[in-house]
């Protein structure tokens, strides 16, 4: 199987290792790289592709589980965590953190392999939730200061009547500012702008429904 425009990023203290799974890979025209310890990893300048990371649980110093702690909630690739001793609470751990796979060494080539595809679809899921997230954020700024203030009263369902007579305006106006809203989000209907608020997490403040 070729992939392309995709990297696989291998980190383990053993060279051996290392150099194994680089040559399965590149065999495979899988295009990779090689790091000796989560340090070295963490001071590469990544590039913005789809990635996934193979991430031996025991390294020197900053630990597989540890990096992976401190990789959550950055846009970083899905881990296929590898290991040579493998035990449970750190299978469940690394898991529940949201690791692909969890293998251990000798590594199976197809194992690997499925892991990294599935790492590959993950990745690119999530970048394109946050594509997606990125262009409504970019229409969301284009409202003006009112619209941003009526737009959490119209998506929660409130009518426009109780929504014009909470901001104080006319229930015309309201409108006026919905029908701004929906052009300028390009919504083609109010159940898809509902749901752009919700990826936007844009709520109606307490008290108002």
């Amino acid at each position: 199987m070729k992939l392309t425009g995709e990297v696989v990023n291998i980190v383990d203290d053993d060279a051996s290792v290392r150099d194994a799974l680089s040559e399965l890979l590149t065999s495979l025209k899988i295009e990779n790289r090689t790091f000796g310890s989560a340090e070295e990893y963490l001071a590469f300048n990544r590039t913005d592709v789809c990635a996934c990371l193979i991430l031996d649980v025991h390294l020197p110093e900053l630990s597989g589980l540890e990096l992976q702690q401190q990789l959550a909630g950055s846009p970083s690739p899905p881990i296929v965590f590898i290991t040579g001793r493998g035990d449970i609470p750190s299978t469940v751990r690394a898991m529940k953190a949201g690791a692909i796979e969890f293998l251990t060494k000798p590594i199976d080539p197809g194992a690997l392999l499925a892991a990294i595809r599935a790492a590959f679809a993950e990745d690119l899921g999530r970048r394109k939730k946050r594509a997606e997230v990125a262009e409504l954020q970019r229409r969301f700024s284009a409202l003006t200061p009112r619209e941003k203030v009526v737009l959490p009263l119209v998506v929660s369902g409130m009518l426009n009547k109780q929504a014009a007579h909470l901001l104080g305006i006319t229930e015309v106006t309201l409108q006026v500012h919905r029908g701004q809203i929906m052009r300028k989000m390009e919504a083609n209907s109010f159940a898809e702008l509902v749901r752009m608020a919700e990826k936007l997490r844009i709520y109606p403040p307490d008290g108002t429904v």
